[in-house]
């Protein structure tokens, strides 16, 4: 009997679509799902010639060509080492076991030394998108050896989402943890930019009291231009979408708490662990958990004094305002994100390319935009390899060019007693790096008073400590 190209487990709707989608690409599939029942529904549903399944793992993995090459789409943690273990004792030498779940880059690591002892191939793959990505096209965040790589070359590139130049959204991203490590911080990014658009939002409606509709048309409109995204084309019909259960738009009846599976947290501990500043999605994670507390804020909501303050901008210079800021936010969201990535690289000896990853990100993950392609040509501009974003004159006047307006806005915000975290976060951040002189001198000097910590000094070279008292 002809044996499968690829397996596949696991058939919730990540899995089943991502095998959807390699089968349609004329690979032959193989799936197996824990439930027998689950997977036997979906074959009588999609199965074809390049697309079937198996009812034990034993067959399945004796059913496929080797070397083996097989991906595990279960729940991140425990259950993806419970199928690396059942997969053990069944593979050989130089088959390839491929991760493609949120898993955290630490556990990708270890399960790829673990393996390696057993000279089986261990690859993490971040893929993003959401269900509609994994079936038409998702970006892919594969790490592993170069090994690894060219085996599902041929693979990932059918199935990949295209750039703003037709190439496909993968490349390989570099050693072990490196591929779960570029989706964990894509995923933090993506906090970012969800947070400044909700503030966005509430401003125009809070500040003018537009509709939810009216803001849609203002969305629509920065869709079009340089803010256009995957995030602000799916805002629109969620802002416009009339509730079916009553009255009104939905958007007006959806509880204000929002969930969160935990990237956005990994990303800002990583963060602190690194000493890379990260605020802006530090406070993208924070606003979410603030949102969680509604019962507390309804309670204190009734005892705090509201801002009376009435802004004379227009709404059509406002809007213009925002725009801009938002632009500029974005940029400052992505290069935290970027800055992160940069160094982890150079702890972990990744030979990550910051260029290739703004490439992969234009197409089929939830944070791609034309913003992107900006980011990618500005690294391809520089002579220094991977850059700081904001060394770059192609950052710096986009930045410059915003920042009249998003001061703007934050201020206006503040004033008004609407909350911007993201958007002043972000805002903070800029002036923070491009501040000469800060006052960090009076917290050495503090430090050294009550602790003896020593300080450095302006005028010569050498540690120093006072005697202040």
């Amino acid at each position: 009997m002809e044996k499968s190209d690829i397996g596949l487990i696991g058939l919730a709707v990540m899995g089943a679509n991502l095998a959807r989608n390699i089968s349609g690409k004329g690979f032959t599939t193989l799936v197996f799902n824990r439930t027998v029942e689950k997977m036997t529904r979906y074959i009588e549903e999609f199965g074809n010639d390049h697309l079937s399944g198996k009812e034990n793992i034993e067959q399945f993995v004796t059913s496929l060509s080797s070397p083996r090459k097989i991906i595990i789409m279960v729940k991140a943690g425990d259950p993806v080492d419970e199928v690396i273990q059942q997969l053990i004792p069944l593979l050989e030498k130089n088959d390839t076991v491929i991760d493609c779940g949120n898993s955290h880059y630490h556990d990708t690591i270890r399960r790829s030394t673990e393996l390696q002892a057993h000279g089986i191939h261990f690859m993490g793959c971040g893929v993003s998108g959401g269900e509609e990505g994994a079936l038409h096209g998702p970006s892919l965040m594969p790490g592993g050896s170069v090994e690894c790589w060219e085996l599902m070359k041929p693979v990932w590139e059918s199935i990949a989402a295209k750039d703003f130049s037709g190439a496909p959204c993968v490349s390989h991203i570099g050693e072990d943890g490196a591929g779960h490590y570029v989706k964990m911080v894509h995923n933090g990014i993506e906090y970012a930019v969800m947070q400044m658009i909700a503030e966005a939002y509430d401003l125009l409606k809070k500040a003018y009291g537009l509709s939810p509709d009216q803001v849609a048309d203002i969305f629509d409109r920065y869709g079009k231009g340089k803010l256009e995204s995957y995030l602000f084309e799916i805002a629109v019909p969620v802002l416009r979408r009339k509730d079916d259960e009553g009255d009104g738009y939905l958007i007006d009846v959806i509880l204000d708490k929002a969930g969160q599976k935990g990237t956005g947290k990994w990303t800002g501990r990583d963060a602190l662990d690194r000493g890379v500043s990260l605020s802006t999605i530090t406070e993208s994670v924070f606003a979410r958990i603030n949102s969680s507390e509604k019962n507390l804020r309804s309670v204190l909501s009734k005892h705090f004094q509201k801002s009376n303050f009435k802004t004379n901008v227009s709404l059509e210079e406002f809007s213009r305002q925002l725009e801009s800021g938002l632009y500029g936010g974005m940029l400052s969201a992505y290069t935290q994100g970027f800055e992160l990535i940069k160094k982890a690289a150079e702890e972990n000896s990744w030979a990550i390319n910051l260029s290739e990853i703004a490439r992969i990100w234009q197409g089929g993950c939830i944070i791609r935009a034309k913003i992107l392609q900006f980011l990618t040509e500005a690294y391809k501009s520089s002579e220094k390899e991977n850059p700081f974003l904001l060394e770059l004159k192609e950052i710096q006047n986009s930045i410059n060019s915003a920042l009249p307006d998003w001061r703007a806005i934050v201020s206006i915000s503040i004033q008004s007693g609407i909350p911007t975290p993201g958007l002043t976060s972000a805002l903070q951040y800029i002036d923070a790096m491009t501040t000469e002189r800060l006052p960090a001198n009076l917290i050495q000097g503090l430090r050294d008073y009550f602790g003896a910590h020593s300080y450095e000094r302006t005028d010569k070279k050498g540690t120093f400590h006072t005697d202040w008292i």
